[in-house]
């Protein structure tokens, strides 16, 4: 089976889906990978580094008409980031596996569904023991929780740790990591590294020992948090007189804040706002604030997607696409992550969809030309299907 690999067009992505140290593995499941003269290069992966591990490089039209299944990190995800002349390449049995924010927008899934291709999103992959080493949200969600403290501090008018210099004692920056997370516990790790002190609120119970366990401070609100978390280990959506409250117990500890770091999110629902704007107004000038929630909508009010904002001397960044700031690892991570996904799916150079499979069952989304995903059919107001037995293609 031919295993095409495109090069990504989504505005200031530079990832690819895979890496050179990935082709032989996948060549061992019976695939060939070709791929696009380039895909590489901004994550540090030049086309020869593929042709030497045994991958042929092409131009992309070659890819994607012949490629019986497409791997991607998020080009052809859906109608509202893919151009339409990649989609219109897709055709009837094609497999494409990758970010297809199934959740988030339904309807892109319903556009490549239509093409009759086959579909898994990566998105879904479910937070169970087995399926960890395929886990492309949290790997990425490490990288975006790095980068965000790189980014508050080199945006911040003042060093992270205590110093003592010839010009006295440097006092070490107070960082607040709202949501524990992949990317939170990542953020409060790194911030520890850079000789901040730090804080770290949750609204999940079992994300105080996490928090704990990396040297830094829970912050405790007196409040009951109830079925906070799902079962597939992801916050739940609260109301918004919860949230309400939570602002007003956590004005203190962001006023008291250097810096603080955003990451609570909700897969496929907009991000909860948590910090107001009167909240920012209380903090002390040259104070940052860096949102990796910013996609969804940002916890920060004053978020603006993409965007760096100023108010009263305190500055907001709405970061956008972050892991794609550190390509070469994040790439490295999602293609070995791809392979993984891969070895439970391809046997011998064929697809094998065994649904009785939680990770294959909650990954397919696509299917026979229908969006067979039970909760992408419930947000787009489809029945139900019946339930498919184990199939092989």
């Amino acid at each position: 089976m031919i295993a095409g690999v495109p090069k990504e067009t989504f505005p200031g992505e530079r990832r690819v889906a895979v890496i050179p140290a990935v082709v032989p593995k996948l060549a061992e499941l019976g695939l060939e990978v070709v791929i696009e003269a380039g895909a590489g290069e901004t994550a540090g992966f030049p086309d020869p580094l593929y042709a030497e591990k045994g991958a042929r490089v092409t131009s992309r039209t070659e890819v994607l008409a012949g490629a019986e299944m497409v791997l991607a990190v998020r080009s052809l995800a859906s109608s509202h980031i893919a151009p339409a002349p990649d989609l219109s390449h897709l055709r009837v049995g094609q497999i494409v596996v990758g970010f297809l924010d199934p959740i988030g927008a339904p309807e892109g899934v319903q556009a490549i569904a239509e093409r009759g291709v086959i579909a898994f999103a990566l998105d879904l992959i479910p937070r169970i023991s087995r399926a960890q080493a395929m886990d492309a949200l949290s790997s990425q969600a490490t990288v975006i929780g790095y980068k965000a403290v790189l980014l508050a501090a080199d945006t911040l008018p003042r060093m992270f740790p205590l110093m003592m210099t010839a010009g006295g004692t440097l006092t070490p920056a107070r960082v607040f990591v709202i949501g524990a997370g992949v990317a939170g516990l990542q953020a409060i790790a790194t911030a520890r590294r850079l000789g901040a002190v730090v804080e770290g609120y949750d609204i999940r119970p079992a994300a105080r020992e996490q928090i704990e366990s990396l040297g830094a401070r829970v912050v405790e609100l007196p409040m009951e948090a109830k079925d906070a978390q799902d079962e597939g280990g992801y916050a739940r959506a609260m109301d918004e007189e919860f949230y309400r409250r939570q602002r007003e117990t956590m004005a203190k500890v962001v006023a008291a804040s250097d810096v603080i770091i955003c990451t609570a999110a909700i897969p496929g629902t907009k991000a909860p706002v948590l910090i107001g704007a009167e909240m920012v107004d209380a903090m002390r000038p040259g104070s940052i604030i860096v949102d990796v929630a910013a996609e969804q909508g940002g916890n920060c009010e004053l978020t603006r997607p993409g965007q760096v904002v100023v108010r009263s001397g305190i500055t907001v960044l709405g970061p956008v696409n972050v892991a794609a700031a550190v390509p070469n690892h994040a790439s490295l991570m999602h293609a070995r992550n791809v392979a993984n996904f891969l070895a439970l799916v391809v046997k011998a150079g064929r697809l094998v969809v065994d649904e009785t499979d939680q990770i294959v069952r909650e990954t397919l989304v696509a299917r026979g030309g229908e969006v067979v995903h039970p909760r992408l059919r419930e947000a787009l107001g489809r029945p139900a299907l019946a339930p498919a037995a184990g199939a092989a293609r």
